[in-house]
């Protein structure tokens, strides 16, 4: 009889296999296997908060062979995730297959490679009941607040909404900030550049403060500025102070989840959920031409900076072959893990470093390969010795005046031959500045004054989100992807370019959950509630306790809500167009629904008008009116340009006019896709030619 060993995904199964051989059956339980129902709570808050898990009913037959495997095995042995929901998984798998919990039956793979699986294999091990227990609470948690919360809003507010723990706090985040963008006011301000020219290279210099060195906070509007200026026209512009120095510029740690899913949204412009889809795909196995299926990385849910020893001797026997001895530190480096992390696993790294993105580019898809290469660069990089900048700092006196400039210029690249990390918000470059001496004498070209106003704090973007998220200790690796994912589905919020931008809805939602449950969404107060769940999972709290203190705080402040707002309905501004209703004329209003967002006459249920939302404004006029033109979609999902003045003027075209008229009938040109031009009409003489030579090429 072989052993049976029962992973989560599929695609684990035939990389394991390979690995173990014959003595082993490897299953996939398909990830969860019993959960709480989805037509009740589930949860019996009278006795003990009890979960009431039943088996998912799209299992059924998956069960049976589980069952009858194990019938006919020597030995189960649970290698789901090694996580805290794989160790929930690993224990509904021994409840369904009647195992004995004193058995050392749980084993765990950091890597799915050949090393990884055998380590993994030889230190089995008994389930881990107090992650279990922590992975339990967060789910009665959350479900006690999802469904006490989300009718609550259908009745409140309407149908189809949703409140989480989380989700919540994270669309409270990002409406205060919007809140914050609205109230600001900015202030004028202005700043002063010197053109100056030294060794017959110019350099811009920028005014710091008077000639003692005292700086000049503020330069409040153009009259001040026109005056400073003045005086600096008939000044003398001399270097009075150079000061050189090195700077070494450190290289960023290797990936947590976290930090991956932001550094992937900066360079490669994947969201959170596609992140972690491709990062689970390289972590569970691809076929690799010439070594067969293969493990690329390590678990990619992690929130530690650890790295093995041996994962560490092979970068630096690498680094060493490919850029020589000079490359790596005097020292081996190592970072330290933030206070409150889990530090189950290490971090994100590739499982194989001779395996370089370019040698394996042709087994992978382009997205696997984009991320593969950043997961392979960053942690290469993070090895490496440092990037040393040779610094040089100019103080320039004009008069009553100080000027400064600063530059750099890299002696020695370290790290950046391989891997820079991106950044958020755009840095000023420094410049190289041209060899001066102290005590010369710089000739002025040019004095730019230049009109500032203070701005307001950006609007969250899908990376900085992740980092406020992660920063408060907000929710956990693994949720910030669904998180999102979320808010953005419930038409809470809404993608501005990258920015994130709350609707009528969300602010609407939000506030309605602030104004009644302001400490179960507080951010300390959620953070909190995280290290109690970390606490539960290392046998410091006690799992029942910790949700009975929570439940109390959270039904009173959920009975008050109810009796406050008793019959009553909280109404969501519509955004209002100038979009006229051909039926009645009202300006028409845009509403949500399951197909995304329409444009609906305010007067429904007497006009029940409706249609979809114009796109973008065409800049070519509409050529039988003048008016503007409008990209639209129809209907049935097609793409056309209509005019602005509708119903009025009834021009729609499938492409772009461009001004011309067609000489075969006199009807309008247009541009298709390509940009190739054509006639609307398509009974044209023009058309038909086109369309004949088409049939016959096709012949």
């Amino acid at each position: 009889m072989s052993k049976l060993l029962i992973v989560e995904s599929p695609t684990k199964v035939k990389s394991i296999q390979k690995y173990l051989g014959s003595d082993y059956k490897v299953m996939a339980s398909m990830g969860h296997i019993r959960d709480l129902p989805k037509s009740s709570l589930g949860v019996d808050i009278e006795n003990g908060f009890m979960p009431q898990y039943s088996n998912m009913p799209e299992k059924r037959e998956l069960i049976k062979s589980l069952k009858t495997a194990a019938a006919n095995s020597e030995q189960v042995l649970l290698a789901t995730d090694p996580d805290r929901e794989g160790e929930a998984i690993s224990w509904h798998l021994a409840q369904i297959l009647a195992l004995d919990l004193n058995d050392a039956n749980r084993v765990t793979f950091n890597e799915i490679t050949e090393s990884g699986v055998n380590a993994g294999i030889k230190e089995p091990r008994k389930l881990n009941l107090d992650l279990v227990d922590a992975q339990q609470a967060r789910r009665v948690l959350d479900r006690i607040v999802g469904y006490k919360l989300s009718p609550f809003l259908w009745k409140k507010v309407k149908s189809g909404l949703s409140a989480g723990r989380v989700q919540t706090v994270a669309l409270r985040l990002i409406v205060e900030r919007e809140r914050e963008i609205e109230k600001f006011e900015p202030t004028e301000f202005w700043s002063i550049d010197a053109k100056l020219l030294a060794s017959r290279k110019s350099f811009v210099a920028k005014l710091y403060g008077d000639k003692n060195g005292n700086k000049i906070e503020n330069i409040p509007n153009e009259a001040s500025a026109s005056k400073i200026v003045e005086d600096l026209n008939e000044a003398t512009y001399t270097v009075t102070e150079i000061k050189k120095g090195k700077r070494n510029r450190q290289p960023a740690p290797p990936f947590i989840t976290s930090t991956l899913q932001q550094e992937a949204s900066r360079k490669l412009g994947f969201t959170g959920q596609r992140t972690m889809r491709i990062a689970q795909q390289l972590y569970e196995g691809v076929e690799i031409a010439g070594i067969g299926a293969t493990g690329l990385i390590t678990y990619m849910r992690t929130d530690s900076l650890r790295i093995s020893e041996e994962a560490r001797a092979a970068a630096n026997s690498y680094i060493k072959n490919r850029f020589g001895d000079k490359y790596l530190p005097s020292s081996q480096r190592y970072f330290k893990t933030k206070s409150g992390a889990q530090d189950a696993h290490e971090a994100i790294r590739p499982t194989v470093i001779e395996l370089s993105p370019e040698s394996v580019k042709d087994s992978l898809t382009a997205e696997q390969y984009k991320l593969y290469k950043l997961i392979w660069e960053r942690f290469i990089a993070s090895l490496m010795a440092v990037c040393v900048q040779d610094t040089v700092n100019v103080s320039i006196t004009a008069g009553d005046y100080m000027f400064k400039a600063s530059g750099h210029t890299v002696s020695f690249p370290g790290f950046t031959v391989l891997y820079e990390e991106g950044k958020d918000e755009d840095s000023e470059n420094e410049i190289s500045l041209p060899d001066m001496n102290e005590g010369e004498v710089l000739k002025l070209k040019e004095l730019s004054p230049n009109q500032h106003f203070t701005q307001p704090p950006a609007r969250y973007t899908e990376p900085t989100l992740i980092k406020a998220l992660d920063d408060n200790g907000i929710g956990r690796p693994s949720t910030y992807a669904p998180i999102l994912s979320n808010i953005l589905n419930r038409d809470y919020i809404e993608r501005e370019k990258k920015s994130l931008k709350p609707t009528n809805l969300g602010m609407v939602v939000s506030d309605l959950m602030v104004e009644y449950f302001n400490k179960i969404f507080d951010v300390k107060f959620t953070a909190g509630l995280e290290v109690k769940l970390d606490k539960i999972g290392v046998g410091e709290l006690e799992w029942v306790k910790t949700i009975e203190n929570f439940y109390n705080d959270f039904y009173k402040l959920f009975k008050k809500a109810e009796d406050s707002l008793n019959g009553k309905r909280v109404k969501v501004p519509v955004e209002e167009t100038d979009i006229l209703c051909e039926k009645c004329g009202s300006k028409m209003v845009v509403r949500s629904g399951r197909f995304g967002k329409f444009l609906a006459c305010p007067n429904y249920p007497t006009c029940k008008n409706t249609k979809p939302v114009p796109e973008d404004e065409v800049k070519q006029p509409c050529p039988k009116c003048g008016a503007k033109l409008l990209k639209k979609i129809s209907k049935k999902g097609k793409k056309f340009y209509g005019c602005s003045n509708y119903p009025v003027c009834d021009f729609a075209a499938p492409g772009v006019p461009t001004g011309e008229k067609c000489s075969q009938c006199g009807d309008y040109m247009i541009a298709g896709i390509r940009g190739r031009k054509y006639c609307m009409n398509a009974n044209c003489v023009s058309r038909q030619k086109k369309t004949t030579k088409k049939e016959n090429n096709d012949e």
